[in-house]
């Protein structure tokens, strides 16, 4: 049996390169280790089959956002069945534009932004990228977010109004917002700075109960066609 060394160093010896060009193959996904995929550098190997794949391209690994469509019943703030472990590689979804290449490291130290209440579906943000938490922490709200909200009773008089300009919420009164039907018993909110709770409240003030929530936009980025609890990749091109 050969002696135990460092993936980094097996991976250096078969592709003919350095040490650091190694540990950028193996942070991407590009080295097996008797099939299996190994991401971590510092993997000991010894007889094992390690081979790089011969379309390794050299290229450090960037911090990954994942687009997920949060299910009813999951937190996105809390310790009380997290929203964060439906990402997972079984569930990305088949349809995923972004050509972003899966990686194990993609799921570790996922922050969860733009947060939504965990009676409500729809868009979510998992991310890894300083970035993305910048944008969406120091300007959520000048970030409009779109919502379809499916009510139930009579609205009262003028209340269409109200909800697009007139309400108080939390002891506030609130900015002008855009509230339309979208059909007779769902109402299309596209709105900014929107807080936990508020759109419930906002339909109660004008008599009307609310059956469900759903984000389906934030900023300029759609929720789309993806199922409930699949997720997709932001591409780089891609921005709120």
């Amino acid at each position: 049996m050969s002696d135990s060394v460092r993936l980094a160093k097996r991976v250096a010896e078969l592709a003919r390169c350095s040490r650091s060009e190694a540990e950028q193959y193996i942070e991407g996904g590009w080295v097996t280790v008797d099939g299996r995929v190994i991401e971590q550098p510092q993997h000991m190997v010894a007889d094992e089959a390690v081979e790089l794949d011969p379309d390794a391209r050299l290229q450090a690994a960037e911090p990954a956002t994942i687009l997920l469509h949060k299910p009813v019943g999951f937190e996105t703030i809390g310790d009380d069945n997290p929203v964060t472990p439906l990402a997972r590689p079984d569930t990305r979804w088949p349809e995923d534009p972004s050509g972003v290449r899966l990686l194990q490291r993609h799921f570790h130290r996922l922050t969860t932004l733009v947060p939504l209440d965990r009676d409500a579906s729809g868009l979510i943000v998992l991310s890894q990228d300083g970035r993305v938490w910048r944008r969406l922490t120091e300007d959520r709200d000048e970030i409009e977010q779109e919502f379809i909200v499916e009510v139930d009773g009579e609205i009262a008089p003028y209340g269409l109004r109200r909800l697009n300009h007139g309400l108080h919420y939390n002891g506030r009164a609130l900015p002008p917002c855009k509230v339309s039907w979208q059909n007779e018993i769902r109402l299309r909110f596209a709105i900014k700075g929107v807080q936990g709770g508020q759109l419930r409240d906002m339909c109660a003030q004008v008599g009307l109960r609310v059956v469900a929530i759903r984000r389906i936009r934030i900023g300029k980025v759609p929720l789309a066609k993806m199922p409930v609890g699949s997720w997709r990749y932001l591409p780089a091109g891609e921005r709120f």
